[in-house]
Order: structure tokens, then sequence, then C-alpha cells
């Protein structure tokens, strides 16, 4: 009889205990968070590529939402993005818009906080 013990090339892994969130980590800084706005934007905004325009400033922002036409002849839409990012997509859309376009006014709703986004990108609703 062998009484000679082998060593099993089977070695145990550890694994390490779960690493715990405090709250204090838990928090997001609100450029982390993700908000949402609704914006109507009247004056010459259709038939001056207004539409165009916020698509591509929306995207270079990292929003995403939708912009359409409506029948009272004003551009509206829903972005959602980082509460920097909508600040500035904003102040874009109330002052600046596309080169041919001219601006009476932007309406926006309130910045409302959301626990995830309802879109994967930004685009232009018909």
């Amino acid at each position: 009889m062998n009484n000679k013990i082998t060593k099993s090339k089977f070695t145990p892994t550890v694994t390490p205990p779960l690493k715990r969130k405090t709250a204090a980590a838990k928090k997001r800084t609100d450029e982390e968070n993700i908000f949402g706005c609704k914006f109507e934007v009247f004056g010459k905004v259709q038939g001056v590529y207004f539409r165009k325009h916020t698509n591509n400033k929306a995207k270079r922002l990292g929003l995403v939402g939708w912009c359409m036409n409506t029948d009272e002849g004003s551009v509206k839409g829903v972005m959602e993005g980082s509460l920097e990012n909508i600040i500035e997509m904003k102040n874009w859309l109330q002052h600046k818009g596309s080169p041919r376009s001219v601006i009476q006014k932007a309406v926006f709703s309130a910045n409302e906080p959301l626990v995830s986004s309802n879109f994967e990108t930004f685009s232009i609703r018909r």
C-alpha cells in the first residue's frame, strides 16, 4: 500500500468580499445625473434648417431626445442629458439656432431629474 500523499493541481481561489458603497459614494453629481426638458422655439424656425442644426448641436453635446416642426410654425422637442449640457442647449436654442433662423422666443419646461434616459439618440421627427 502506498502511503504517499500527492499534491492536487487544484488551487482554491478566494473571492474578495464585495465592496459596498458608502452613502457618500452613492450620491451622484449633477453632471452624472440625467435630466429631461421639453422645449418649443418660436419665430422663423421652419425652412431654415433649424431642426438639422438642433440635431447636430444636441449630438455634439451628448444629449438624446427629438425635435419636430409643429403645425403652428414652431419647433418643439425633448432633450435629455447632463444638467450642464441641457443648460448649454437651452442657451443655444434661445439665442443662436441655425444661421438663417430668427428666434422670437423659446419656452422650456423645468429640468426634471430622470432615473434613466428614454431615448438612445437625438433624432428629427417628421
